[in-house]
């Protein structure tokens, strides 16, 4: 049985050594009873949904029952006992019962038994006497006592996989992140296919270069572990990457890789893709609750709301008190502008659970939706203790010191989120109108510069950089942002529905006016008639335009060459796109 394990994880140059999928779902099936014998749920479904995936073994294949010890043998009956009521959820009871046993099995049930008896006595402290924003304070008392026992058993080399994964726990409640991560990665070494220890490992990287010097086993389960880190640390490409050599390796059918790919477009904004991989996960798994807090985000942005109305309802019918759920019905009353009920429910998701990171952010996201900064701080505070990786909270951050007219603070907190999404064009307009508050107009155009370079989600880079260049008195450079954002909306068909069309059309016209382009000043001066605001300006602009060219006024102004091709829907289309402004090297 135990060979089963180690064979499965044997190393591995790359996938091109991939071990037959039998052997992988071998493997799978032993970890599988492995975890639930220790009482470590999440990591036997994990595994269990992975080897469901795989095609059936034949029998006189399947992994042997697990063979026990002399010490098991002598803990049987002590373990049988506690396990019960380990799954009663009466640790305490369960610990008492395997106080004194051997076995590296009864052992690790007695001191997880212990760690979740503290972690229930902490949430039961907590949830009746504070709200959620509090409810982080409370420690777990019994994590240090723990701390020095796994801490003797560590040092004399007594912990299999599973006791070095709960060590690496508790060292990470203890936030000793350095000793933690030094313990998973041991952890990852003794029991390759426990995917607890390689999530737990997850959390506690911040960026891609803390990945470098770690020795991690060359197994197979490293694929999954690469591809989940680079999702979270919005490496999408490289993440794509390595779920399609997975699923090139033979794990095609696997729920768990499909979602994770969803969740990778949904991280690039690509919600066409990611709504049809969750249309597809949900034909598959009709009953699964995991990741549709991410399907209600997109059905939000998109306004879908019978789509996110009936998600609401199908997730209360499976389970109304699961922490998805919540989010999801607090996605459904955000979206018809019912912000106190949806921060209601995700307060109670975040009863359920205080580390659920989604639930921090979008209650912030329903504080800020009612003024009440100061809540929204906390709670994008208490989302950044969970998970420091998560941009959406860097950025709520910033707008809430925007809101409180905190300029520096605010620089900082868009400062965090860029580095976070380096090519997200919605960060660098924010960190761009920080230095605009601040005077600093230089790093401000590189910033614009850089959005538009990297995709503008909301086209609005183009027209802030030309607001700089008039502030600068940089007319002509101006005047050719002015053409390019024209240019890019008629290209996307958005021109009625963008109001800085109608501003674009009068610094043109003036532009045009100012270098004597009688016939392009007129173009623009009539476009700007199309626009309620900008409509007697453009009147009075036709006028004297008008006046000019009767009194015989026909000279022009030279302009630079790149100035005076224009683009007006109808009129001097150009045959080459405008050349760019030598912005292009520098980034903020």
């Amino acid at each position: 049985f135990r060979l089963a394990v180690r064979m499965s994880g044997r190393k591995m140059a790359g996938l091109s050594e991939f071990p037959e999928l039998k052997e992988v779902k071998r493997g799978l099936m032993a970890v599988s009873v492995l975890c639930r014998e220790r009482g470590l749920l999440q990591s036997a479904k994990w595994a269990s949904e992975l080897a469901f995936s795989l095609d059936p073994l034949p029998k006189d294949e399947l992994p042997p029952a697990p063979t026990l010890t002399e010490e098991d043998l002598v803990d049987l009956d002590a373990y049988t006992l506690a396990k019960s009521y380990f799954d009663l959820k009466e640790y305490d009871r369960a610990a008492y019962f395997l106080k004194g046993c051997q076995s590296q099995k009864a052992y690790f049930l007695y001191m997880y038994s212990r760690y979740l008896s503290g972690e229930k006595k902490k949430d039961d402290e907590t949830v009746d006497s504070l709200g959620p924003l509090e409810k982080g304070q409370v420690k777990n008392e019994s994590l240090r006592e723990l701390r020095v026992e796994l801490s003797k058993k560590h040092k004399a080399r007594e912990l299999d996989g599973f006791g070095l994964y709960l060590y690496g726990v508790v060292l990470r409640k203890l936030d000793l992140v350095k000793e933690a991560i030094d313990v998973f990665v041991e952890a990852t070494h003794s029991l390759p296919l426990h995917w607890g220890a390689w999530l737990e490992l997850c959390n506690l990287i911040t960026d891609k270069e803390m990945l470098k010097p770690m020795v991690l086993p060359s197994t197979w389960m490293k694929e999954f572990f690469l591809a989940h880190i680079y999702t979270e640390l919005q490496l999408i490409e490289e993440a794509l990457q390595k779920y399609q050599n997975l699923i090139d390796a033979g794990i095609s059918k696997s729920t768990y890789i499909i979602s994770q790919i969803a969740v990778a477009y949904h991280n690039v904004r690509d919600i066409d893709r990611a709504l049809t991989l969750f249309n597809e996960l949900r034909n598959q798994d009709p009953y699964r609750i995991e990741n549709m807090d991410t399907l209600s985000n997109l059905l939000y942005v998109r306004n879908m709301k019978p789509e996110l109305s009936y998600l609401a309802h199908n997730l209360c019918e499976i389970d109304k008190y699961r922490v998805e759920t919540c989010c999801v019905i607090g996605n459904y009353y955000s979206l018809r502008s019912q912000h106190e009920k949806a921060a209601l429910y995700f307060q109670r998701a975040l009863k359920l659970n205080p580390r659920y990171l989604g639930a921090w952010t979008l209650m912030g996201h329903e504080y800020m939706e009612m003024k009440n900064i100061s809540a929204a701080i906390q709670a994008y505070r208490h989302a950044i203790e969970v998970n420091k990786r998560d941009y959406r909270a860097w950025y709520g951050l910033g707008q809430t010191y925007e809101i409180l007219k905190m300029p520096f603070y605010c620089l900082y907190y868009y400062r965090r989120a860029h580095q976070l999404r380096p090519n997200d064009s919605r960060m660098l307009i924010a960190l761009g109108e920080c230095y605009e508050k601040l005077n600093q107009l230089s790093e401000a155009k590189k910033c614009y510069w850089r959005a538009f370079s990297v995709g503008d989600v909301e086209k609005m880079a183009l027209v802030k950089l030309a607001k700089i260049h008039e502030q600068l008195g940089e007319s002509d450079q101006a005047a050719q942002c002015y053409i390019k954002y024209v240019q890019d909306i008629c290209d996307c068909g958005e021109i009625l529905e963008h109001h800085e069309m109608s501003t674009a059309f009068r610094a043109l016209a003036q532009y045009y006016f100012k270098c004597k382009r009688w016939d392009e000043a007129s173009v623009c001066a009539q476009k700007c008639c199309d626009y309620n605001d900008t409509r007697e300006e453009g009147k009075a602009l036709l006028r004297q335009i008008s006046q000019l060219r009767s009194q015989g006024d026909m000279t022009a102004t030279p302009m630079s060459a790149d100035a005076s091709r224009t683009f007006v829907p109808g009129v001097n289309t150009p045959s080459a796109k405008l050349p760019p402004l030598n912005l292009s090297s520098i980034t903020p």
